[in-house]
């Protein structure tokens, strides 16, 4: 059977959740392989909707083995909240299907405290992050300064290496911050009964994937945020801190490149981003604001307004260059109902020149414009909508020429949160 990988292919926020949630029943596991609890998915069940952040949206499936892989980094406050509110649902979340990989690296108090400490200091600099302690965490990691899952078996080690990397950030916090300096010991004790909790769910999920695989199943592996958020080809310095693009599931889940069969891109059938960062296709108008309405643009971790704008194709473009994106998935279709014409986005006019995919000196997107192929609308109702067939031909249409523009067919087109307002093709 062959393995997928979800990815957002715009600014994150594209509805993957639902995809996920969709699709799990047709696979054995769900590893979600990059990121932290500063993305969420909102999946939407029976009428009731699930909040997620760092668990796989499988776990909503019984009996789907569901892993947290190496690339995430994991927080243990925020995974021990968010298994209890899914407990309390009736959910299984036992050890046994619910792992996390001994390699994952733990987001900690100090990585917050860092990370808001440095926003506020840069002012109307700051890069709009959400303050939750990514970024520090993956410096950390890559400075090789990093807690690891697996230090939770091991008190000693986990104490000195907290107090090592403590030293060298209370002289950033207080000297630099004008901020209080954090307790390794006080750090250290708020750990151990998070460890109680989270030892038994610890795994080496490369293993776990091998032996899916040589039982004959199939894994799904759920990215978080979106292509143009990547450390590398995003829209640096307005990114994330981890590779968001499909190639990183290897990496991030433990498994070899060659195993990754599918690549299923989410898109939005318009363009949001949260945070700061250019956006060639934001609406400042009427438009603009009826689309965030319509569609309900709030972020699911943060509760931040997202900014909206015209489907860009340029921007599903580059990824699909650089995910091999095998098929789109659009989703809120229905928000746009009701517009007299849509537009998208089909190249930019760049210092000069025509372009087709993004600028790749920083700063560079802020200077694109964008250039419009206008379509007419649609008036319709689409919720009620079943089969690609009896969406209006106007819509149709919108797809069939989004299709062209990125060499990539659609698959699915959701037109509502339910998992019944998905129509597959």
């Amino acid at each position: 059977m062959s393995n997928i990988v979800i990815i957002g292919t715009q600014w994150g926020d594209e509805g993957k959740g639902k995809i996920v949630d969709m699709l799990a029943p047709g696979v054995d596991a769900v590893v979600r392989f990059q990121g932290g609890h500063n993305a969420g998915h909102t999946v939407t069940v029976g009428g009731k909707s699930y909040k997620l952040k760092l668990i796989p949206s499988g776990i909503l499936h019984k009996g789907k083995l569901c892993l947290v892989g190496n690339g995430v980094v994991l927080d243990p406050v925020e995974f021990c909240a968010e298994a209890d509110a899914l407990r309390s649902e009736g959910l299984d979340l036992g050890p046994e299907r619910l792992k996390i990989s001994r390699k994952c690296h733990l987001l900690l108090s100090y990585h917050k405290v860092l990370d808001q400490a440095r926003e506020a200091w840069k002012g109307d600099d700051k890069i709009g992050t959400t303050g939750r302690g990514i970024g520090p965490c993956y410096e950390d990691k890559a400075g090789r300064a990093g807690i690891r899952a697996c230090d939770l078996e091991d008190f000693d080690l986990l104490s000195r290496k907290v107090k090592m990397v403590l030293a060298e950030k209370n002289a950033l916090l207080t000297g630099l911050y004008g901020k209080k300096a954090v307790d390794p010991e006080e750090t250290v004790r708020e750990l151990k009964p998070l460890a109680v909790r989270l030892l038994p769910h610890l795994a080496d999920v490369s293993e776990e994937l091998s032996r899916v695989e040589a039982a004959g199943g199939s894994i799904m592996f759920e990215g978080a945020q979106g292509v143009h958020l990547d450390i590398d080809h995003g829209t640096y310095p307005f990114v994330t801190s981890s590779n968001t693009v499909a190639g990183n599931a290897a990496a991030g889940g433990g498994i070899a490149p060659s195993r990754l069969h599918r690549v299923i891109g989410i898109a939005k059938a318009y363009t949001t981003r949260v945070g700061a960062g250019a956006f060639p296709t934001e609406l400042t108008d009427e438009v603009g604001e009826y689309i965030q309405e319509k569609g309900a643009e709030f972020g699911t971790v943060t509760g931040r307004r997202r900014r909206c704008g015209r489907l860009d194709a340029v921007i599903l473009r580059e990824s699909v260059r650089l995910c091999g994106v095998n098929d789109f998935v659009l989703t809120k279709l229905d928000v746009l109902s009701g517009l007299p014409e849509v537009e998208i986005c089909t190249a930019y006019e760049y210092r000069g020149r025509r372009i087709q995919y993004p600028p790749q000196a920083e700063g560079g997107l802020g200077e694109a414009r964008p250039v419009y192929e206008r379509l007419p609308g649609w008036r319709e109702d689409l919720s009620g909508v079943r089969t690609f067939s009896d969406l209006p031909g106007a819509a149709r249409n919108y797809i069939r020429r989004l299709e062209e523009l990125t060499g990539v067919p659609v698959s699915m087109v959701s037109v509502g949160a339910s998992r019944e307002q998905t129509l597959v093709r």
